[in-house]
């Protein structure tokens, strides 16, 4: 093979790299959620409610063991984000209550405080696991980098609230405790006791928590 060729083909192996790395494009201006099973609702029947979603005024019911409660603004709550890579949702943490570490797996999340004072933070992949912090006032933003456990917590006396703008429309959301406590079936009380180094009672007292 001639030198020529081999520069032909790396430029070609570098070119579709760039390609696949890209977001895909829609192709078309959008693709409204179709309620009956089609990719997407006949443009002729989109209207503007398709693109409009309205709640986010209303403060979420904090009355619950974390005092928190994240109203979210995805794709199956708003029919017109679909296929445009983006959601958001507002987030309500009562006085110390705390939205739990969780991740999600497929968006970066920032977040803008419009009320309180919020501590935050996200801890970075094995093995270094560090741990960033912040204390975060009226107007503060914060960003979460995708897929990495995160936290916020209210540290103020008042009702804190935050809109977390994400990078997906349907990004998910792993609640660490949730997932690995409350699976369904279960996960062997031998499998954590081991892994969370504790016993097995104290494992068995936390599934009936989750």
């Amino acid at each position: 093979m001639t030198n020529l060729s081999i520069i032909l083909l790396l430029s070609l192996a570098f070119s579709l790299s760039v390609v696949f790395a890209a977001d895909p494009s829609t192709l078309q201006d959008f693709c409204v959620t179709n309620p009956i099973g089609q990719v997407c609702k006949d443009p002729k029947h989109v209207d503007a409610n398709d693109f409009f979603f309205s709640g986010l005024h209303t403060a979420g019911n904090t009355t619950n063991p974390a005092g928190s409660k994240v109203t979210p603004v995805f794709a199956s709550q708003l029919p017109g984000l679909n296929t445009l890579g983006i959601s958001l949702a507002r987030i309500d943490i009562a006085p110390w209550g705390v939205n739990p570490p969780h991740s999600h797996p497929r968006a970066t999340e920032i977040l803008t405080v419009l009320e309180g004072t919020l501590e935050v933070g996200f801890i970075t992949s094995n093995p270094e696991n560090r741990h960033f912090t912040k204390v975060l006032q009226k107007g503060d933003v914060f960003v979460f980098p995708i897929g990495l456990i995160h936290y916020q917590r209210n540290i103020g006396y008042g009702n804190a609230v935050a809109i977390a703008a994400l990078s997906s429309q349907n990004p998910g959301a792993i609640t660490i405790g949730n997932a690995v406590f409350g699976a369904t079936p279960e996960i062997s009380s031998g499998v954590l006791s081991k892994a969370f180094l504790l016993d097995k009672s104290t494992v068995n007292y936390l599934q009936t928590k989750f």
